[in-house]
């Protein structure tokens, strides 16, 4: 099994949401470990949005501080997959998070795609609940997480 990322000095560190949102800002994705209104949730993502839709580029660091931690994300394709963590968690290991989800998924999907978040959400969320629970990262292992066997490749394909 992998460990977490943000075991600390005793103070929990941890998670606060993840999103994947497309570049219309629709929202393809969002795991919530803070408790937030329907409207927090709403102005929340907005927020990471706008953030994201202007930074697009190469010309800024994936990282940047949002309300009382900070906003990490990574593009992939038309998708931005965002994680908002703690201000004094690991960035790094944040944005390796997103980039071992992704390639989760890629393997389960078979090249993931847009569609793929939207028709088969409750598979991606299955995932997600297996490298992410209660805001800490407990899987580190492609090998440990789920993979497609023949029943599922026939509902997903």
């Amino acid at each position: 099994t992998g460990t977490a990322i943000s075991v600390g000095s005793g103070v929990a560190k941890m998670i606060h949401y993840l999103l994947i949102l497309n570049r219309q800002g629709k929202t393809r994705l969002g795991k919530w470990y803070l408790p937030l209104s329907d409207a927090e949730k709403r102005r929340v993502t907005s927020d990471v949005h706008r953030i994201v839709i202007q930074r697009s580029g190469n010309l800024h660091a994936n990282m940047v501080e949002f309300n009382q931690g900070i906003l990490v994300y990574r593009q992939y394709a038309a998708l931005f997959f965002c994680l908002v963590i703690d201000s004094d968690d690991n960035t790094m290991g944040a944005l390796e998070s997103i980039h071992l989800f992704v390639e989760i998924l890629d393997q389960y999907f078979r090249n993931v795609c847009e569609l793929d978040l939207v028709v088969h959400f409750w598979k991606v969320y299955a995932i997600v609940d297996e490298i992410f629970m209660a805001g800490e990262v407990m899987e580190t292992s492609k090998k440990s997480c789920p993979q497609q066997n023949s029943s599922d490749r026939q509902r997903v394909n």
